[in-house]
């Protein structure tokens, strides 16, 4: 029978694939696969083997997992697809609990330790020229909702709560002039703050309520690259 207090965590919502693996609360392994640069995501390669690693470093099998926690985005449709796909039949198979991790909150949550005075913002890459963002106060509260938004807005929104901000991830980093030029603090680029880490899904996981397997969905914000592309081509017919 699985054993409740082991949770596995991954996330394939960016290009990096990130892995944790908590027992009873306690962080034993956490493991990523982050592409250089402009390279190409392997998720589908790396996934299941960083999640087998993982449980081979701390000695669990399989069977022991109580609860698998998968980043639910926004991010990348076929990284999402892949990552929940995956937990589903993880949980499917190992009779464990599935739990939605907001990839946003998880990439937040080291910043929101290391400033708590400060208003947080995630920030990733949405391509298309935009970037998902989200915001907590410095009581945990999120203030800025889950949203594809265009670098001339980014400022404006964040801004928006009129609190000091922190901004971390690679759309900081790529819209670093757009968010510098709000008044808004982003960390050098070789922070290790703006990476996330195995270790914050599964803090995220672990104060997270499991859910059924048919409510574990994405979470897109806004559509597919496939399904604009398909709106145009009815559109221009």
């Amino acid at each position: 029978m699985p054993v409740s207090g082991v949770l596995l965590a991954f996330d394939t919502a960016t290009a990096a694939t990130v892995v944790g693996l908590s027992i009873d609360g306690d962080v034993v392994c956490e493991l990523a696969d982050r592409p250089a640069a402009a390279g190409r995501p392997r998720h589908a390669e790396r996934l299941l083997a960083l999640c087998e690693q993982a449980l081979g470093e701390a000695g669990i099998g399989w069977g022991e997992l109580g609860r698998i926690g998968v980043g639910i985005g926004p991010g990348t449709f076929t990284g999402l697809r892949i990552g929940v796909a995956t937990a589903q039949g993880l949980a499917q198979a190992n009779a464990a609990q599935l739990i939605a991790v907001p990839t946003l909150q998880a990439l937040a949550l080291p910043a929101r330790g290391a400033q708590p005075a400060l208003q947080i913002a995630a920030v990733s890459d949405a391509r298309r020229g935009e970037a998902y963002i989200a915001a907590w106060a410095p009581d945990g509260h999120q203030v800025v909702a889950d949203q594809a938004c265009p670098p001339p807005q980014l400022a404006a929104v964040l801004a928006a709560e009129e609190a000091a901000t922190f901004a971390v991830g690679e759309g900081a980093l790529i819209f670093r002039k757009e968010l510098e030029s709000g008044a808004i603090t982003v960390p050098d680029d070789g922070s290790l703050l703006h990476q996330l880490v195995g270790s914050s899904l599964c803090q995220v996981a672990d104060a997270s309520e499991p859910v059924k397997a048919a409510a574990l969905v994405p979470r897109y914000v806004r559509q597919p690259d496939a399904e604009l592309s398909r709106q145009v081509r009815a559109d221009s017919k």
